[in-house]
């Protein structure tokens, strides 16, 4: 059974949509700028809360950034869908905040000793925020959540692709939410991996990376709803894996280990060599530990012929659970628009990995493209998405 993308929508740092977000990628166009608020280079989406709920014209009690961003990629990868009984449909989201930045606001009204409605805290579910979008899209079929670190975005769609082939399922919406929390800024501070200028994947002076917000989605249809739906196919979901390294709880293994296994039965589900895929969008945080591990695992699958590959996190910042599939949009994009966007800021290779990223922008002919997203607990996805010949 094959799977198709017919439907795509985005909101980060470097657009408020997926048109505004390809010119950034075409134009070298990143959203990363210095908060004065948080003390630290963010990649922020431009819009406020209260600009988010005139965009989408909410009234009613008060929304988690996680929703609102979500509503608004949710929304555009939608499109113009009814709900059809004929057609088995279903919604998975990932996050990590969750509703994490609802509880901050009334925490802090309770430090300043002003009234806070706890009530407002159970939207810190994860869970939650899925149902949220679900009932506003009116999708009622199917609903999940999933929450995963930094590969949640990847194993939303993974998992709307299984449910498919199993006839669980006609057609899923899938995606992943992450707003700027608080909580997540001072933990991934303590970590010691945040670099205080942009970040540089892959390069020698790397030295850390830049959190971002934003959310993805996608529209997965089997053959059958295509037929009802009469959407125009983007591109196929060709491949797909997760797998693990079992190394350490935030650090990727030095031997690359699960991203290799990832990559390789991603392969293997799509019936494709690694010599057929064309770009590669690298996880690529900009970490010392988690680069060098992601060109062992290249080094791995992909022996001396690895083929182009860039971070679009020196785009966004690295958006968490949203980043895979901010990224998957990203990589259907390539695919639609045949061009490879640039690893920003790259200047000069590291001697251990020896790989050079893209420095600049290409427009050349794109077929097979792997996304990569590795989270905490070595956690590795891959996903390949193909041209339709």
């Amino acid at each position: 059974m094959k799977l198709f993308i017919t439907g795509i929508g985005v909101v980060s740092a470097i657009g408020n949509d997926v048109t505004e977000s390809l010119s950034s990628l075409l134009n070298d166009k990143h959203g990363i700028k210095w908060s004065e608020d948080h003390n630290m280079m963010l990649g922020q989406v431009s819009l406020t809360n209260d600009e988010l709920v005139s965009k989408l014209e909410l009234t009613g009690q008060k929304i988690s950034r996680t929703v609102l961003l979500g509503l608004v990629a949710a929304k555009e990868a939608w499109g113009n869908n009814k709900i059809d009984d004929s057609i088995k449909t279903g919604i998975i989201s990932s996050t990590s905040v969750g509703g994490l930045d609802i509880s901050e606001y009334y925490f802090k009204k309770y430090k300043q000793d002003q009234k806070a409605d706890y009530s407002k805290f159970m939207v810190q579910e994860n869970g939650k925020t899925t149902e949220e979008i679900a009932e506003i899209l009116g999708i009622k079929g199917y609903i999940n959540t999933l929450s995963t670190a930094c590969s949640s975005g990847a194993n939303a769609i993974l998992l709307g692709a299984r449910l498919i082939r199993s006839g669980r399922l006609d057609r899923v919406l899938v995606g992943g939410i992450d707003p700027i929390a608080e909580h997540n800024l001072k933990g991934f501070s303590a970590l010691n991996i945040v670099d205080n200028e942009l970040c540089k994947p892959f390069d020698l002076n790397r030295k850390g990376l830049n959190l971002g917000e934003g959310a993805g989605f996608l529209l997965i249809e089997s053959e059958k709803s295509i037929e009802r739906s009469k959407n125009a196919i983007l591109c196929e979901l060709s491949g797909w894996n997760n797998a693990s390294d079992n190394y350490h709880q935030t650090a990727s293994s030095p031997d690359g280990k699960g991203a290799t296994l990832t990559m390789e039965n991603a392969l293997k589900v799509s019936n494709l060599s690694a010599e057929e895929i064309s770009y590669v969008n690298v996880h690529g945080t900009g970490t010392i530990n988690n680069d060098e591990s992601e060109a062992q695992a290249l080094k791995n699958v992909f022996t001396n012929k690895v083929p182009p590959f860039s971070s679009t996190k020196t785009f966004t910042g690295h958006t968490l659970a949203a980043s895979g599939a901010i990224e998957a949009v990203f990589s259907v994009l390539t695919i639609t628009e045949q061009f490879m966007p640039n690893n920003l800021r790259f200047e000069q290779e590291s001697a251990q990995s020896g790989l050079i990223p893209l420095q600049q922008m290409k427009h050349t002919e794109v077929k097979h493209v792997i996304s990569n997203s590795f989270g905490f607990g070595g956690n590795c996805s891959s996903l390949i998405f193909s041209k339709i010949d």
